[in-house]
């Protein structure tokens, strides 16, 4: 989650910040969004049980929360990701 440090940097580069309480509850439209993936991705990603949420009648919400540590998750998977390439590259000489 952003600290206000975050996001008056996040200001300052003229990105769009908004502000969202974290007992909110979001639509799997506006969970899509957040995370920059098509809905039909979060909806599959909340199928698969990786993103928690509960059902109002019909419709799934997520909890803004849930959500985040979900992103932190993955943000976390990717990272680490990146850090095992760099380090094949490395080993395999692929870096001038």
């Amino acid at each position: 989650m952003f600290q206000n440090s975050d996001v008056l940097t996040q200001m300052s580069q003229r990105n769009a910040v908004s502000p969202i309480p974290i007992h909110a509850e979001l639509t799997t439209q506006e969970a899509a969004d957040r995370l920059n993936v098509s809905r039909l991705y979060s909806i599959e990603q909340i199928e698969l049980r990786e993103i928690p949420y509960h059902k109002i009648g019909k419709h799934r919400r997520i909890n803004f929360n849930d959500l985040m540590v979900y992103k932190d998750r993955i943000d976390l998977s990717i990272a680490q990701g990146l850090d095992e390439m760099v380090a094949i590259s490395q080993e395999l000489e692929l870096y001038e």
